[in-house]
């Protein structure tokens, strides 16, 4: 709900009252308008295979949210199999069957419920209790049970359940999470009595466990207090009674791995002549092959192994891109995935396989998402380049990665520099409706910087900003205001910057430390405090931000989170701010949006608010996002690029 404190902002609404808009003049007609096409810009990602493997189901958003649709064959027909007023969120096809669980939430939420969905009615039943959050859904093999993520012990803890989705009102919690990070479900045993288990303690320590579903033991096999390090459990290696999993055990990148699930078992790396991470990994059904897929500089690269040799080879004819949601359809001769590419959206595609394990074929193309009636040859792709900062590695200036689009036309452009949220997340070279639309109607050139605590580059980068490091990364935006500076192309006059999440906290602050430097800034749903954001944000994700920023109840910790904290620094700031939020957001409350705008509202300064009161963390209605969109172009036109 909005404060009275702003009761002499000029206030509308949109979207039957759900869109509330202070001091935002009205929107043109005109950007309106020709926003129109790119705003009808849609993409269609992978979901499963239909149960006899003949058909594709995607996601794809031809209404309001984002819904279920059927695809059977290349380039067919998409029939709508859900009709929800919120988008769907996990899907898992029961094996063998038809019948489908999804999850969903409302309103932003994210206390995400769990349904069956029969895909040939549409009709839908709830499992879950309907009040905590659920989700992370992995079958046994036989499709007889289900296990699943739940916080309705007591709404905090991440405990690992177990249900017959025929009678869930029998569902029983098969492991107690013992303090505050996430517990997750992996991959069933052959027999269905043991369970892997993911225990995610922050982006640099995750270990796999092993529960025995009998006897309630539970065996940690990867990772631990003594030996922290990045560890995912992939699948059971039914022949050799192991493990397959992707770990950074000794290692700077996460690599495929193997180990013995007997007592000491070493770990055998696979891929150590690839020098990045491993992001996934995927077993066939018969055990005979995998497929995994790496993340080389921000790109996907996609490789075939076979598991009784343990030789792997890349698969060249995937685009460049990037590639997510890789699974073999049920008679293991085929691969669908999703592809997503710098001027292309993400699509499906399925890929033939031979009879070897390394053999494959042809890739089809199964979707052809709108683009809004445009021209793809006029989309720009972006330059990757590397600028030096403020400290050193081995003698030499450290270089911090960056993705940069232009514009067609003659610079000196404007600059809009585009910082990711995680904070452990990385810019990769995506298809963005929204930038290809500020590029075409701006003019800007867009820069997306990976500083330090990006993943991606390793753990020990990942690191860099852990605790009272954590402006050592606000000091690599000003390292590339400096590169900027240098770049005849690049109006170093006219530089703005825009972030979500944790890269909404980056905008503050690099607001706060140089404002002497920039025209205007945009924050979604960004950190303003790091108290208040540590005190308010959901209990089920409170510990596990505490070893990412620190931990407030340390009184040393508390006194440096309140000194850079930008709420504290209002004073410093003298540019014109947007401000996005979803007044249900979960992981970054409302709460940090208002007393922000409070604060730079006493200060006098040009402050526009926009809060969905139906949203959370980012506007997944395109309504809202529709109205946010056309907001923000008229604010970078404003404060950016006609100032």
């Amino acid at each position: 709900m909005t404060s009275a404190v702003f009761a002499e902002a000029e206030q509308r609404t949109r979207n039957n009252g759900n869109l509330v808009l202070e001091d935002i003049p009205e929107i043109p007609r005109e950007i309106v308008a020709g926003l129109n096409r790119y705003q009808n810009i849609r993409s269609a990602r992978f979901r499963n295979w239909t149960q006899d493997g003949s058909g594709l189901f995607i996601s794809t958003g031809f209404g309001d949210v984002d819904s279920l649709h059927r695809v059977d064959m290349p380039l067919g027909a998409r029939r709508q199999k859900t009709f929800f007023f919120e988008p769907i969120g996990r899907v898992s096809r029961q094996p063998g069957q038809s019948r489908m669980l999804i999850t969903r939430d409302v309103g932003g939420s994210e206390l995400a419920q769990i349904f069956t969905l029969n895909p040939d009615t549409g009709d839908a039943e709830m499992l879950s209790d309907g009040k905590s959050k659920n989700g992370a859904m992995e079958w046994d093999r036989r499709g007889t049970r289900v296990a699943f993520q739940s916080t309705r012990r007591n709404g905090a803890s991440n405990d690992i359940w177990i249900m017959d989705p025929d009678d869930s009102s029998n569902a029983q919690m098969v492991l107690e999470s013992p303090d505050g990070t996430s517990w997750r479900p992996g991959e069933f045993s052959a027999s269905g009595s043991r369970l892997l288990v993911l225990n995610y303690v922050s982006v640099s320590d995750s270990r796999v466990h092993v529960v025995d579903l009998d006897t309630g033991a539970v065996q940690l096999v990867a990772g631990g207090e003594e030996n922290k390090s990045v560890n995912y459990p992939v699948a059971f290696d039914d022949d050799n009674d192991g493990l397959w999993l992707i770990s950074n055990q000794d290692a700077e990148f996460e690599r495929l791995a193997w180990q013995s699930l007997e007592p000491g078992g070493s770990l055998q790396v696979i891929t150590a002549d690839i020098p990045w991470n491993v992001t996934a990994a995927t077993i066939s059904h018969d055990r005979e092959r995998m497929v995994f897929t790496t993340n080389e500089e921000g790109m996907s690269k996609v490789y075939l192994l076979d598991t009784e040799t343990r030789e792997y080879r890349r698969i060249d004819i995937v685009p460049t891109g990037r590639v997510f949601g890789v699974r073999f359809s049920p008679d293991d001769r085929r691969l669908a995935m999703t592809l997503n590419t710098s001027q292309t959206p993400s699509d499906a595609f399925v890929l033939d396989l031979g009879p070897g394990p390394l053999d494959y074929g042809d890739l089809t193309r199964w979707t052809e998402s709108e683009i809004g009636g445009l021209d793809t040859a006029t989309f720009r792709a972006p330059e990757l380049i590397h600028y030096p900062t403020f400290d050193e590695v081995q003698g030499k200036p450290r270089e911090i990665p960056a993705w940069v689009y232009k514009p067609a036309g003659k610079g000196p452009y404007p600059v809009v520099i585009s910082i990711h949220g995680g904070p452990e997340g990385q810019a990769r070279p995506l298809f963005s409706s929204t930038y290809q639309m500020w590029l075409a109607k701006l003019g800007v050139a867009i820069i997306q910087p990976n500083v330090r605590g990006s993943s991606g580059y390793g753990k020990t980068y990942v690191g860099l900003d852990n605790g009272f490091q954590r402006e050592d990364s606000v000091k690599d935006i000003g390292a590339l205001l400096d590169w900027i500076e240098k770049q005849p192309d690049l109006d170093k006059n006219r530089v703005a910057v825009f972030g979500g999440s944790y890269g909404g906290y980056m905008v503050l602050a690099s607001a706060v430390h140089y404002s002497d430097r920039l025209k205007a800034a945009v924050d979604v749903v960004g950190i303003s405090n790091f108290v208040t954001f540590l005190e308010n944000t959901q209990d089920y994700r409170r510990d596990l931000r505490r070893v990412e920023y620190g931990d407030e109840r340390d009184p040393e910790m508390r006194a440096y989170l309140e000194k850079i904290s930008p709420l504290n620094n209002v004073d410093r700031i003298s540019i014109p701010m947007f401000v996005v939020q979803g007044e249900n957001d979960p992981r970054v409350p409302v709460t940090e949006a208002t007393q922000l705008v409070e604060a730079l509202r006493r200060e006098g300064h040009t402050v526009w608010f926009m809060n969905a009161l139906n949203e959370g963390h980012g506007y997944r209605k395109r309504e809202n996002r529709d109205v946010y969109q056309q907001a923000t172009v008229l604010f970078l036109q404003q404060h950016l690029v006609d100032d």
